[in-house]
């Protein structure tokens, strides 16, 4: 590469750099919950990206709080020790040994897994459960659906699958007010002493509600929320959200996610995202960048324009 060309990317660089420092002003000292899955994940790539934007996040004094999935993983060591998985809703029926299993990949694996890539790129992280330190409280998550025959509801038993009640963030308090990134497993403990497995999604718009986030992320496999046309929409409130969930434009697993931003909003989030985690540094786009890189939902307070 000659001179010339070096000279002009550094000056584009540079360029970045500039347009991001009022960014990093106004996120100073915030917390972001971010919602960390799919083929972000997955991807041995993207996940060392991933985990350098996080740290960056940190540096410049922002709190990213990680929270993550882990179904595929799950998924994968089930089908090792031959043992079906059944879905409802595209939720994973979950038995004892299910959750157990669950417990294991989660905490044990997947958890670690992102503490190391983190720490590789010099961050200081610290993995935790939702049981640890009564962070989340859970109670059985139910279903039903119609009996096509007798039109009487059902009420569907997914096991230890569950949702949270309630969510203590003072482990995360005293986290985020040190140098220390929290990486979240979703298993949460029950009033009744069992163990629930929570869907990450769910778990992270709970506790971007319990904190008071600026924001919460959800990463997902496509570019975020898009209208009948297929295009991307930048940028809506929560009663447009409701009206695109009504008249039929979101379908399938869409529906709960912006559910899950709805929820973070009504519950203290400032505003929540569905970003695409194909892409590297697409956090760092939306943080630092005024065009974004997904669907931004806001409060109703919010003029959008």
């Amino acid at each position: 590469m000659d001179k010339t060309k070096r000279r002009l990317e550094w000056l584009e660089k540079a360029g970045l750099l500039t347009e991001a420092l009022p960014y990093m002003r106004r996120y100073s000292g915030e917390t972001l919950i971010i919602k960390y899955g799919g083929h972000a994940m997955g991807d041995e790539t993207l996940s060392k990206k991933f985990a350098r934007d996080i740290v960056l996040l940190k540096q410049v004094g922002i709190n990213p709080i990680i929270v993550h999935g882990g179904g595929p993983q799950i998924g994968a060591m089930l089908k090792r020790i031959q043992k079906e998985s059944e879905f409802v809703d595209g939720l994973r029926v979950t038995d004892e040994e299910t959750v157990t299993i669950a417990e294991m990949v989660l905490c044990g694996n997947i958890n670690k897994q992102i503490v190391a890539a983190l720490q590789a790129e010099g961050g200081r992280a610290v993995g935790i459960a939702g049981k640890d330190a009564g962070l989340i409280r859970a109670r059985k998550l139910t279903r039903t659906k119609k009996d096509p025959d007798s039109n009487i509801e059902q009420v569907l038993d997914l096991g230890f699958v569950g949702e949270p009640t309630t969510v203590d963030p003072s482990i995360l308090n005293l986290l985020t007010d040190s140098e220390f990134i929290p990486v979240i497993a979703p298993i949460g403990w029950g009033e009744d002493g069992h163990t629930y497995n929570i869907n990450a999604d769910t778990a992270a718009g709970a506790i971007a509600g319990a904190v008071g986030a600026r924001r919460l992320y959800l990463l997902t496999d496509i570019a975020g929320v898009l209208d009948k046309q297929g295009e991307l929409i930048r940028d809506m409130n929560l009663s447009r959200a409701r009206e695109l969930m009504t008249d039929g434009t979101l379908s399938g697993g869409m529906i709960p996610k912006v559910e899950t931003c709805i929820h973070a909003i009504e519950e203290g989030a400032e505003a929540a995202a569905i970003l695409d985690g194909r892409h590297a540094h697409t956090i760092l786009l939306e943080i630092f960048t005024e065009l974004g890189a997904g669907t931004m939902i806001w409060g109703d307070d919010k003029p959008l324009g």
